[in-house]
């Protein structure tokens, strides 16, 4: 499938000198990063394995980086965007990895039908599957999750693990920012509002109503520009709804973490305030810290819920030190974080060790007593 598919004019729009044109394409960009993102990619297509999609097929975006020879790393978008979530942080890695990435169906470049159609988390794991075996021909690669994607990778990796031949391995596991534990997130009334079918379609009559964003700052037009493409700005309504099948799913596919065997990265941007810090918390504590595989948690301070985009040298440098063998195991991360620390930027990340809790034993020749500290004959 070509890359410039022919999409429907979505607004009347007036032309202007700076309106930029996709190359036998109708779809107006205003962005040029948007633009640039789009041409740079390709098509697959899907036929979809969700019942009430009833075999319904769509076209999926992808894009690759980077030189074919090299590591691979397949890079999984949250809600409510898209693969371009990565468009920083990707400059920073695409010189020593090959990079994948794609636009779940409903999302981004892909398409997004709007007659009923069901955009299902479990569904995205098998596209998942689909596109490393027999899109991109990835044997063996990291996985980078984030947001909505954490879902996502999580039903992916019980899928990997269950299949005694799956045709791949997973190499590393990259956890991100995510409301992957509910009842620890501050959802806002915008994500809650798309479970309701009245607040829902108000939601879409008003935002079908808006007209098309055609200049301001560079990332902001971008995403202007990729959430109308295609009724982008009406489909993530729909695509909202996966919030009904994490919670009935997440401690299920939080469980895939202990009896994995794939080692993981867990990184957090601590100025989430919709999914605070005490949800990477709790997830460490439950389900990693006691791995007897390689695990590794870290904080950074310094970014927001997209530290990809917040902060994406410093993601970079995880997802480096993490894929080539610099991460401390248990016995030495005491030393490490004491070797680290003093050379971290206020930007870095702050690397968390497990916690193991057992009764001290000071190599003293003092001890305590109520009545002063003495020395031991």
């Amino acid at each position: 499938m070509t890359l410039l598919k022919k999409f429907p004019l979505l607004f009347v729009i007036v032309f202007s000198p700076q309106t930029l044109l996709a190359e036998d394409d109708d779809f107006v960009f205003y962005s040029e990063l948007a633009r640039d993102w789009y041409q740079g990619g390709d098509y697959f297509e899907w036929t979809s394995t969700t019942e009430d999609n009833n075999a319904a097929k769509v076209s999926v975006f992808y894009r690759t980086w980077g030189d074919e020879s090299n590591p691979k790393l397949v890079l999984i978008h949250g809600f409510p965007n898209s693969s371009f979530d990565y468009y920083k942080m990707i400059p920073f890695l695409e010189d020593e990895y090959h990079i994948a990435a794609l636009d779940f169906p409903g999302s981004g470049f892909s398409d997004k039908p709007l007659d009923g159609y069901n955009y299902m988390l479990a569904e995205n794991a098998e596209i998942v599957d689909y596109f490393v075996r027999e899109v991109v021909g990835f044997e063996d690669f990291a996985l980078f999750t984030h947001d909505r994607g954490v879902s996502i990778g999580l039903a992916f990796l019980g899928n990997y693990l269950d299949n005694p031949s799956p045709g791949y391995t997973i190499n590393y596991h990259f956890l991100s920012n995510s409301g992957m534990f509910l009842p620890l997130a501050n959802l806002l009334p915008f994500q809650l509002s798309l479970l309701d079918a009245e607040a829902g379609q108000r939601m879409i009559e008003a935002r079908a109503a808006q007209p098309r964003r055609t200049e301001g700052e560079p990332e902001s037009l971008a995403f202007a520009d990729i959430f109308a493409f295609n009724q982008g700005n009406i489909s993530l309504l729909y695509v909202g709804r996966y919030l009904l099948e994490r919670q009935a799913n997440e401690v299920r596919w939080l469980e895939n973490l202990p009896r994995s065997t794939v080692p993981v990265a867990y990184l957090w941007g601590l100025a989430d305030n919709v999914n605070p810090i005490r949800i990477p918390n709790h997830v460490w504590d439950t389900y990693l810290n006691d791995r007897e595989v390689e695990s590794s948690f870290w904080i950074l301070p310094t970014a927001g819920h997209y530290p990809q985009r917040d902060k994406p040298e410093e993601v970079a440098k995880i997802v480096r030190m993490a894929l080539t063998a610099q991460i401390p195991d248990r016995e030495a991360e005491s030393e490490f974080m004491r070797r680290y620390g003093p050379s971290r930027t206020t930007d870095d990340a702050v690397f968390v060790g497990r916690s193991k809790i057992e009764e001290l034993d000071f190599p003293s020749s003092i001890e305590y007593t109520p009545s002063g500290y003495r020395l031991i004959d």
